[in-house]
């Protein structure tokens, strides 16, 4: 239950791949934000890339319909060298988009710099930086996929930095985790220092 006066909101982020996906589950209310939930989904292998989409799409609607989001927050593809992966990428997305229109969802895109922008206040952060930030802020310790969770847990949590309401039916957009972290220090537990980055898993 939320404060009285408090509005609710559950968001749902993900950074799709045709290997893992990456996810997280935060609710916000009002002035404050918490995990309810961060994994990854693993694609099947094989070359049958149908099959692949049938798990995005089957998967996304799975978490959809066991945390109801009120809003999909989702990374756009990079762009890259190899247009054969940025097909299956976009692919990937699409499907989880179609999931979450299926169940009249919302859906935002955000584009890898601007998550990492919002997170660490640097648009080329490394992703180990971007998950030591987030460890912080939602307060959790590693998980054996910690990198591929904490992707899909930072698209959740840059969607929630661009749509604060202030209560007074007006939207707040924040540049970065800085001038967020000034107007909410109630949100940040504990002084912000940049912990050593957790060992990448490798991916």
């Amino acid at each position: 239950m939320g404060l009285p006066g408090s509005k609710e909101r559950i968001i749902l982020g993900i950074d799709p791949g045709t290997v893992v996906m990456g996810y997280g589950i935060i609710k916000e209310t009002g002035s404050k934000i918490e995990l309810l939930a961060m994994g990854v989904v693993k694609i099947p292998g094989g070359d049958d890339h149908m099959v692949k989409l049938q798990r995005i799409f089957e998967k996304t609607v799975a978490l959809i319909d066991n945390y109801h989001p009120d809003a999909l927050a989702i990374e756009a593809p990079f762009y890259g060298k190899n247009i054969q992966v940025m097909l299956k990428l976009g692919r990937a997305q699409g499907m989880a988009i179609a999931a979450a229109l299926s169940r009249n969802i919302p859906v935002n895109e955000y584009s890898p710099r601007k998550i990492k922008q919002s997170i660490t206040g640097n648009g080329n952060a490394a992703k180990e930086q971007v998950a030591s930030m987030l460890q912080q802020l939602l307060v959790f310790k590693e998980t054996p996929e910690f990198l591929d969770a904490t992707d899909g847990l930072a698209v959740a949590v840059c969607h929630s930095f661009q749509k604060i309401s202030t209560g007074r039916g007006s939207k707040i957009t924040y540049s970065g985790w800085a001038s967020f972290v000034k107007d909410n220090t109630a949100r940040v537990s504990g002084p912000i220092k940049f912990k050593a980055p957790p060992k990448s898993s490798g991916k």
